[in-house]
């Protein structure tokens, strides 16, 4: 896993490191559009629907004041800067594989004041996770699985770490039935390759493969959220805001998934699984 390749993560952060940290970059994930057919690539609209993201995942894993929360693929810290800015009395840590992006997150959580919740931020593997057993309320992975060598690793990790009762939540990309030639072939004609995405290593699963994928682990579907349509206006967005130039694998690759995802292949779900007692 410490050796995956992030081509889009290496531009943004040499940007960041040139121009400091956008506003807009807090989460680094897609956005969910309140009325996607009307919305523009502004950033302000991007951000919003990113933090419109976040809460929806919030809502859906159950999170609520005084909760023991572990961000997997926690990126630059926004979903924890969101979490504390929201509830009270939390126990947040976040782990990352990627000890360059961690470097940022501390920047942004070293903020909030004196009474802000302080977070723990440890570079790991979301496969491996550094946490004690049935010690966590919810585990939540934003739009990371799809790096992840084996979501049936994380999923079998995220049952360790959870109290009976507990939850995991995340947003993925699944694939719609039957679509794996389909995807292929797109992948494979933008010279990317079949499994080639953003530094992406698994294989998408469908929403069936998920639910089965969560039960063999020790879970029980809570929520299956496929909010594909709201997240379109994303990939504009994402064109602007990254000034991705065309020809480039990072802009090929924005390219082929936007299609894929517009004829209904590849979908953008968010899903909760509950810890089985």
């Amino acid at each position: 896993m410490s050796g995956t390749a992030f081509a889009y993560l290496d531009r943004l952060l040499g940007g960041m490191a040139d121009q400091g940290v956008s506003p807009f970059w807090r989460h680094v994930h897609w956005g969910m559009y309140p009325h996607p057919a009307t919305a523009d690539d502004s950033p302000e609209q991007y951000l919003a629907a990113a933090e419109a993201l976040t809460d929806r995942i919030l809502e859906v894993a159950g999170v609520a004041d005084r909760r023991r929360i572990l961000d997997v693929g926690c990126g630059f810290g926004g979903t924890l800067d969101h979490i504390r800015s929201r509830f009270t009395g939390c126990r947040l840590s976040g782990i990352n594989v990627d000890e360059r992006q961690l470097g940022w997150a501390r920047t942004l959580l070293a903020g909030g004041g004196p009474g802000a919740t302080r977070v723990s931020l440890v570079t790991a593997d979301g496969c491996r996770l550094p946490i004690a057993d049935r010690s966590l309320d919810h585990v939540l992975a934003v739009e990371c699985l799809f790096h992840f060598p084996s979501r049936r690793a994380f999923f079998r990790e995220a049952a360790r770490v959870l109290c009976p009762g507990g939850t995991v939540a995340m947003s993925d990309v699944l694939m719609a039935p039957g679509a794996l030639g389909r995807v292929a072939a797109v992948m494979g004609a933008s010279g990317l390759g079949e499994a080639s995405w953003y530094g992406y290593t698994a294989k998408p699963l469908t929403a069936e493969g998920y639910e089965r994928l969560a039960r063999s682990t020790g879970f029980e579907p809570l929520v299956d959220d496929d909010i594909t349509e709201a997240t379109l206006p994303t990939y504009p967005a994402l064109r602007r805001l990254g000034d991705v130039a065309q020809g480039t694998d990072e802009y090929t690759t924005t390219d082929s998934i936007e299609a894929l995802s517009r004829s209904g292949d590849l979908q953008y779900h968010v899903l909760a699984f509950r810890r089985r007692e």
